[in-house]
């Protein structure tokens, strides 16, 4: 705090005379108004205040030539600037950061412990910090650090920017081993910058809201243990998570999300409906149950159907391949600590993680024409990759899954047309789930496989295709893989690819025949275990007959009907219905109905003697809507073609 002081001083020395030689600046706002500002002195809070008292109160940063802006750094030159609040993506994630901040500082006066990482995160923010004697935390002191985090917020702590040579840091920091870490391998430039509010001073770009003040409503709700950089050879850290919002009502409506949150949850979801289940001798690898398997094998018939029209061939690959053909890939450079090896021999080979290479052997396993392209090779192949124990979550991270994988192989001219297939594929497949979808083009990053040259014509191309898809998409600068730039959301990923030499002859131009195919590697679903579990969540169980794994209970009135629903019960299994009947004779017929519906068979048959007497089943839905007597055939025959049509509504439809 003392060396900070110091250099704080003289940094205020040095923007009192920069703003002594202040010059006239031109600001541009978001409406195109221009207003007038001084260099070195003019702050985007002043401006915002300028606009409206209003705008300026509930500002969470500024957005200074498309940079983040501190609200009270001063603007530098002629500049456009746009002021951001919390309904901003990129101002959610500046107030989370702020927020992990005061977290820091409670946790650092509680625990005593070293610091980590402290990042704002999808939803929230968490702290990592390193305590002594394998000491751990315990959701018992929340209560304790949330009012330390209130004492901070009530102080209105301002965030102060400062930039401090790498030098002088190490120096800063010599009591924290993992800052000094971050510092000698993290730290590329002569200078970086702290953040100080109160008396935490951390390493951090930042930028930060004004003042701790701005933080309204803050919970913290759990923590977990973790690894230092998620190595299982580090430290083991202490992780707490929080979130926080502008005003308590926010933070409200947060909590009741997460009330209806758990009761989807898929884990308990799973448990409940006997879908699946996991064990410890087989860590983060799912047991589907016959109820969970019908959900899995239909979603990846669903997707096969789609192949046949859209001109995709199925293939089967190893699973199991030596290491030296992921050393050709790069897999092996730049992810082997993700992947199961194991020696053969005087050889080591690996599980495979994804499938390209395999189809990248298939594809070079013979000569190949230029007439062969578009080659769209695809594979539900089983892959592993080694997660640490800790992040293992349900079906949303697993080490064992299959994905709705595949790669085309195509020319660089063919890359627009292919991609534009690959997202009106997205896009039928999504609208039968009823989901909706943002995109991202994410390009180049620093360390890349390739030439430039085919980098910016592929990003070009992808490009193309986003724009003529007609949907709204994002850039995600420098985020591609480091074989190709991708288009993505949460579980769809296109990536371009030149990562093996592969060649097929192109007689159409003089010269040498040879040329090298570029590959699109192309999922729909991504991993089939989190798409089930994004489906359950997302269905809160209640599955569409089409996915169910209960679609049909038949309910006997009386024990002298049971073999008659026995009989339909089987006409029905025949007729590729996931099909039961209720012969427990001790349970009325309304506990019996009550029973389906609540275990969410999306339609229950009633069946008494007259329904015996004439072949027919008494229709209701699971929703309690009795549609009448009609006869088996007819059920049947209705039932199916709503099955056919994946309807999300078979029960209203009906």
């Amino acid at each position: 705090l003392s060396l900070y002081e110091q250099l704080k001083e003289e940094s205020d020395a040095l923007l009192a005379k920069k703003a002594a030689d202040s010059k006239p600046i031109i600001v541009e706002l978001t409406d195109g108004q221009k207003v007038p500002g001084k260099s070195w002195v003019t702050t985007p809070y002043q401006l915002a205040c300028g606009i409206s008292q209003g705008l300026a109160d509930s500002a969470v940063i500024s957005r200074v030539n498309g940079e983040l802006w501190d609200l009270d750094r001063p603007l530098e030159q002629d500049c456009s600037l746009e002021i951001l609040r919390f309904d901003n993506e990129d101002a959610q994630a500046v107030y989370w950061h702020s927020s992990a901040h005061i977290l820091g500082e409670a946790m650092e006066r509680f625990y005593g412990g070293c610091l980590c990482y402290g990042p704002p995160i999808e939803n929230g923010f968490y702290y990592d910090m390193f305590l002594d004697g394998q000491k751990s935390v315990s959701s018992t002191e929340f209560g304790d650090l949330e009012a330390l985090c209130k004492s901070v917020v009530k102080e209105k702590q301002p965030f102060e920017r400062l930039e401090i040579s790498k030098e002088t840091l190490l120096k800063m920091f010599k009591y924290n081993k993992f800052k000094c870490r971050i510092l000698n391998e993290k730290v590329t430039t002569p200078t970086t910058t702290v953040y100080r509010c109160g008396p935490l001073i951390d390493l951090c770009r930042g930028p930060h809201v004004r003042h701790t003040g701005k933080i309204k409503a803050m919970k913290i709700y759990k923590n977990s243990s973790t690894y230092w950089e998620g190595r299982s050879d580090m430290e083991t850290l202490q992780r707490i998570y929080g979130i926080s919002f502008p005003d308590s009502k926010m933070l409200k409506e947060w909590e009741r999300f997460q009330e209806e949150a758990k009761s989807r949850d898929h884990r308990k979801i799973g448990k409940d409906q006997e879908l699946f289940f996991f064990h410890d001798l087989s860590p983060g690898s799912c047991f589907f149950m016959p109820r969970g398997a019908y959900i899995y094998n239909t979603l990846t018939e669903f997707i096969r159907d789609e192949y046949w029209r859209r001109g995709f061939q199925e293939v089967a690959s190893p699973n199991i391949y030596n290491s030296k053909l992921w050393e050709t890939s790069g897999h092996w450079q730049h992810y082997s600590e993700n992947m199961f090896s194991f020696p053969v021999e005087d050889d080591v080979f690996a599980l495979k993680p994804m499938n390209c290479p395999g189809h990248c052997l298939m594809f070079s396993h013979r000569p190949r024409s230029w007439r062969e392209l578009p080659l769209r090779l695809a594979d539900f192949g089983v892959l592993h990759r080694n997660e640490l124990s800790g992040t293992l979550t349900g079906l949303t991270r697993v080490r064992r899954f299959q994905q709705d994988d595949a790669h085309i192989f195509c020319v660089m001219d063919q890359i627009e047309s292919e991609m534009k297939g690959c997202l009106d594929f997205l896009r039928c497949v999504y609208d039968v789930f009823g989901f909706s979808f943002q995109l991202y083009l994410s390009t180049r990053p620093e360390k890349y496989l390739g030439d430039i040259a085919v980098w910016n014509q592929a990003e070009k191309q992808l490009e193309n295709s986003l724009n003529e898809f007609g949907e709204p998409w994002k850039l995600n600068p420098g985020d591609g893989a480091f074989y190709g730039p991708k288009v993505s959301h949460k579980n769809v990923i296109h990536t371009f690819s030149t990562s093996f030499s592969l060649v097929f002859r192109d007689n159409r131009k003089d010269g040498d025949d040879k040329a090298r195919p570029v590959i699109i590697h192309r999922a729909i679903l991504g991993s089939v275990e989190r798409m089930i579990a994004i489906l359950t969540e997302n269905y809160a169980g209640k599955w569409p007959l089409w996915l169910s794994p209960r679609q049909v209970m038949l309910v006997p009135i009386n024990p002298s009907c049971e073999d008659y629903a026995n009989k339909v019960c089987k006409q029905f299994t025949e007729a590729g219905f996931m099909a039961d009947a209720d012969l427990d004779s001790s349970c009325l017929l309304n506990k019996k109905i009550r029973n389906a519906q609540l275990a969410q068979y999306n339609f229950i048959l009633v069946v008494g003697e007259k329904e015996k007497m004439t072949n027919s089943v008494n229709v209701r839905t699971r929703d309690n809507k009795v549609h009448g007597e009609l006869p088996v055939s007819e059920a049947i025959a209705r039932l199916t073609l709503l099955k056919q049509s994946r309807c999300r509504n078979a029960e209203e439809e009906f």
